[in-house]
């Protein structure tokens, strides 16, 4: 009998942790803003190697499963045509980290009726951003396409001191032009970490999975 018990116990506590390791890996999860950026101001390492970050942060988290695109617009160059924003994420719905839908469609998104926010606009670790690090680099206007003017911190690939690129406020709190934008707030202050710390970020930006 004891042994039963004892083997019934194995088998329970197996099937508890089988269950843990099946829900790491099958984290919902497809919209997160990066839980740190590369460190060298938006210098990202131009559009792909945004992405290679948003892939890698995304398998840490068990939502590696996916395609993973960075949520930002370049400028036409080197024969290339420019970037929207909008048109690299797919077609939505997508999710965080704690299951909330934060928007439906590409039109949601960009939309009044986005469930984007403080609350809900978590790091790929379910963490919140910080207040004084709202800035969040998109590069783009209000509808998701590319930004007015210059290129976008020479499309991700500058961190100098001149410059800019449009950032968005994560919690759709604070100054600027568009202060409560969660992708269009104000431009950058150059390229430069310090200078991204200085108008309020630190180098992250949003994710979405296709």
């Amino acid at each position: 009998m004891t042994k039963w018990i004892a083997g019934a116990t194995g088998i329970v506590v197996f099937a508890a942790v089988a269950c843990l390791g099946v829900s790491a890996q099958q984290n919902p999860m497809t919209f997160f803003i990066t839980s740190a950026g590369p460190g060298n101001g938006a210098n990202l390492g131009g559009l792909a190697g945004a992405d290679k970050v948003c892939q890698t942060l995304a398998a840490a988290a068990g939502a590696g499963n996916r395609t993973w695109h960075a949520y930002l617009s370049a400028a036409a160059a080197n024969g290339q045509p420019a970037v929207n924003a909008r048109d690299r994420i797919g077609k939505g719905p997508w999710t965080n980290v704690k299951g909330v839908v934060v928007a439906k469609s590409v039109a949601d998104l960009h939309s009044d009726a986005n469930l984007l926010g403080g609350e809900n606009s978590l790091t790929e670790k379910g963490q919140p951003v910080a207040g004084g690090q709202h800035d969040i680099l998109t590069g783009s206007q209000a509808d998701g396409t590319l930004q007015t003017g210059e290129a976008p911190c020479g499309n991700w690939t500058s961190s100098g001191e001149t410059g800019g690129a449009m950032v968005g406020h994560h919690n759709k709190q604070g100054g600027g032009q568009a202060p409560t934008s969660w992708n269009s707030a104000h431009s950058s202050r150059g390229c430069s970490q310090q200078g991204l710390i200085g108008t309020g970020g630190n180098g992250y930006f949003y994710c979405f999975a296709n």
